[in-house]
């Protein structure tokens, strides 16, 4: 088996072809409307979008700064300018219960005007009401019926008085009421007088005072019914006074909102309520009130100058007049009151009061018949506000109550508004595993949001998307008020994008850390008429430089000997493996030490980092694997007498991912074999039990993270990095690297099979299995030698009766 040839300079890092982009600055492209690349999304948004039906609400999915936001906006302000702006949508005062609000759906535009029309209306009955009771005739007709009364009250005394004047008695009124008293020649007698009538004529007094006071007494038990009469005319009359002032208006009230059977019916109701309360609304302003159901209350919190009128007040919860098409709401803070609403307290008299006009509307009132939009993080992290979103879905309509209310904390008598009928479509925009946590752990989540549109992490490159990316970034640097970027810009720009997605044939669909390279590019043009690609490449460099703070720390601990790599010389079971690091929003890569080393026994290879709790579980499957491996290999038909341990060398944290069991499986051979490892150089991938390399994640830190530690100690003759060849498409890396390559002093082996690694790692062939044996002198035959010497030892301890060494065998 011949050894894999280096990578050429041009494998290792793709350039965008200067013929795919045809043009000098960004300021000859035109925009570009669509998001790029993300077909698979915008159909499922327009599909979402397109079915009116219940549950099709969509969740939003994909990494941060992939233009998720940006896509859903812009899409939804397309289709809401083609659709018909919503109702309005009012609460007024219920008239039957003043606890219960109810609403008006009024056609888009028309809440404000009848707003308008009321508030005109309370304004002329502030003046009209007055008016009417102070007219003459209204005090000519109530003197009238006070003169009646009277009257009526007068003719029954003076027949009592009459009928007792005719049998020599008198009608005394006294401030204490009435009373009988005889008389003669109509002067009361005094009390010795009387005594000195006769005895039987004072008797015939006595009854006849008895006659008239039970006459008396029924004439008096008449005046309570007659003032209750006389009341009930006062009120007719008060209500026909302002029936009278107040008809014509509401004639025209009606006649302007004919069109309307709602308003029509609470006009009915609040003409019928000022009749009823007639006698309220002739108080005084200034009397003191209590704080009825429906009042309305000043900016200060202090009462108007007349309560009773304030029910007729019409409060607007959503206007849709100024609106062109369907509303698109997007909530930042989706709180429970932002969402579903509220109903606002203010002091007054020392408690805290409300009514309809203190009715707030929220996210869904003004989005409801168009589009709400939701950050699905932060509406789960708001309490009881994605429970009571679900609800508003499920039920179709909005029921406003507090989060107290919600969580049963209050049972204080409060406002119960009707709910409102709820036409919306909700789209809930997150990342990946948000979506997977509540697809999995809510059973409502699927049934109310059926659609999801997922965006992608990485779009294609291609010469013809070349194109696209560079209309992409003249479109960002347009709306970003940014200079134009020349040709060669533009290429630095979609060759980081290519970085970014860390392979060579996709570009990064994170838009938001393309727009960040931009800005900065733009800022150091400077006063230049075009940003330049070296401002692209100063910019891409600050970039990693600001971040690096520990990549450098480590690399010059490497350099100092504090963590300890060989890039030199030839070492037996030592590797230099190569892990990637990712800090915050810095992914960098740096060699570390594995070493191997071997022993007779059962126990197989044991992971020192699972036995001391540092590694992950796809690091312990990896190093699992290599045991079948060498079986596999080495004793299809013996027993694995071997007891290896594996460890990552000065490693004093979490080791997971199986990007290093390649490497482990080499310094294993090496110190089965005997056979040195070349220290200068590094290598990374994964391994199968068939010896198959498998490719990994990060290759392009891991390679400039080697290529950094040679470049600090001045690079030795053979430097270099094996990859998995499946990894080669992935390559973007740096032009130092790439330019050090072309000097021939750092080089990039693609390796498919074990076999292949070793023969690089080691300096000789691993060797074919040839009649059964590998040749004795390549490193399978050498490895083969030594476990079954193993295995030979193994018996012979076994057949003398001894317990054999044990090893690890229980911990491998």
């Amino acid at each position: 088996m011949t050894k894999p040839s280096p990578l050429d300079a041009g494998q290792m890092r793709r350039r965008t072809s200067p013929g795919s982009l045809r043009f000098e600055t960004t300021a000859e492209l035109e925009e570009i409307d669509d998001i790029i690349g993300q077909e698979r999304a915008l159909e499922a948004i327009r599909l979402g979008i397109g079915i009116r039906r219940p549950g099709y609400n969509l969740f939003v999915l994909g990494p941060a700064g992939t233009g998720k936001h940006t896509a859903v906006r812009r899409f939804l302000s397309r289709t809401a300018e083609r659709e018909r702006p919503p109702p309005d949508w009012c609460y007024v005062h219920n008239f039957k219960d003043a606890y219960r609000p109810r609403f008006l759906r009024l056609p888009s535009g028309r809440g404000a005007g009848l707003r308008a029309d009321l508030d005109r209306f309370i304004a002329e009955l502030r003046a009209s009401i007055p008016a009417a009771f102070e007219s003459d005739e209204f005090r000519g007709r109530l003197q009238a019926l006070e003169a009646a009364l009277k009257d009526r009250q007068e003719q029954a005394l003076g027949a009592v008085q009459a009928e007792a004047e005719g049998k020599g008695v008198a009608l005394i009124r006294t401030p204490m009421g009435f009373a009988f008293a005889p008389a003669r020649r109509g002067e009361v007698i005094s009390p010795e007088d009387f005594r000195q009538i006769p005895q039987a004529e004072q008797e015939r007094i006595r009854q006849t005072i008895e006659v008239l006071q039970k006459r008396l007494q029924a004439a008096l038990e008449e005046f309570p019914r007659w003032e209750r009469e006389h009341r009930q005319k006062v009120r007719e009359l008060q209500q026909e006074t302002i029936r009278y002032a107040v008809g014509h208006t509401i004639a025209e009230l009606r006649r302007s909102h004919a069109d309307l059977p709602d308003v029509a019916a609470h006009l009915d109701a609040m003409e019928a309520d000022i009749v009823e309360n007639a006698e309220e609304l002739m108080r005084p302003p200034g009397m003191p009130q209590p704080f009825p159901p429906g009042a309305q209350l000043t900016v200060d919190g202090s009462l108007l100058e007349s309560p009773a009128l304030r029910r007729y007040r019409v409060n607007v919860l959503v206007d849709n007049g100024g609106c062109s098409g369907a509303p698109v709401i997007y909530e930042d803070n989706p709180a429970h009151a932002n969402l579903i609403g509220r109903i606002e307290h203010m002091s007054q008299f020392g408690a805290l009061a409300t009514d309809f006009l203190l009715i707030k509307g929220g996210a869904l009132h003004r989005a409801n018949g168009g589009y709400l939009v939701v950050d699905a993080a932060k509406l789960l992290m708001q309490p009881l506000a994605y429970d009571q979103l679900k609800r508003a879905l499920r039920a179709r309509e909005i029921a406003i109550e507090s989060l107290a209310q919600a969580l049963s904390l209050i049972s204080t008598v409060s406002l119960e508004p009707e709910a409102i009928p709820l036409d919306v479509k909700v789209l809930l925009v997150g990342e990946r595993h948000l979506y997977y946590l509540l697809t999995a752990y809510d059973p409502e989540f699927p049934e109310l949001f059926k659609i999801a549109a997922d965006f992608e992490d990485e779009l294609e490159r291609t010469d013809e998307s070349a194109m696209l990316y560079a209309r992409l970034i003249a479109t960002i640097g347009r709306r970003e008020g940014l200079k134009p970027f020349t040709r060669e810009a533009v290429m630095e720009a979609i060759d980081h994008a290519s970085q970014m997605a860390g392979d060579a044939e996709k570009v990064s669909a994170h838009m938001r850390g393309v727009a960040d390279v931009l800005r900065e590019a733009d800022f150091l043009a400077g006063e230049a008429a075009a940003v330049e690609a070296t401002d692209v490449i100063a910019a891409v460099e600050g970039q990693v430089r600001r971040q690096a703070r520990l990549r450098d720390r480590i690399q010059e601990a490497i350099a100092r000997r504090s963590l300890l790599v060989d890039t030199e010389g030839a070492r037996v079971g030592q590797i230099n493996g190569l892990s990637v690091s990712q800090i915050g929003q810095m992914a960098f890569g740096h060699p570390v030490r594995i070493t191997a080393r071997v022993r007779m026994g059962r126990g197989g290879v044991l992971d020192i980092e699972r036995e001391a709790k540092l590694g992950g579980p796809i690091h312990t499957k990896g190093v699992m694997i290599l045991s079948g491996f060498l079986a596999e290999r080495f004793l299809p038909d013996k027993p694995l007498t071997l007891s290896a341990s594996l460890v990552f060398e000065q490693s004093y944290g979490g080791v997971e991912g199986d990007s290093a069991s390649l490497a482990e499986l080499i310094a294993l051979l090496s110190a089965l074999s005997g056979v040195p490892i070349r220290q200068e150089l590094g290598i990374t991938g994964s391994v199968n039990q068939h010896g198959a390399v498998q490719p990994i994640g990060g290759v392009n830190e891991k390679i400039e993270g080697f290529f950094d530690v040679c470049a600090r100690r001045g690079f030795a003759e053979g430097n270099g990095v094996l990859i998995p060849a499946s990894n080669v498409v992935n390559l973007m890396l740096r032009r130092d690297v790439v330019a050090t390559r072309e000097e021939g002093r750092f080089h990039i082996y693609p390796v498919e099979s074990v076999d292949e690694a070793v023969a690089l790692m080691l300096g000789r062939p691993a060797g074919i299995r040839e009649d059964g044996r590998f040749p004795p002198e390549s490193v399978n035959g050498l490895v083969e030698t030594r476990l079954d010497g193993f295995a030979e030892a193994a018996r012979r301890f076994g057949s003398n009766g001894a317990a054999g060494p044990r090893g690890d065998e229980e911990k491998a």
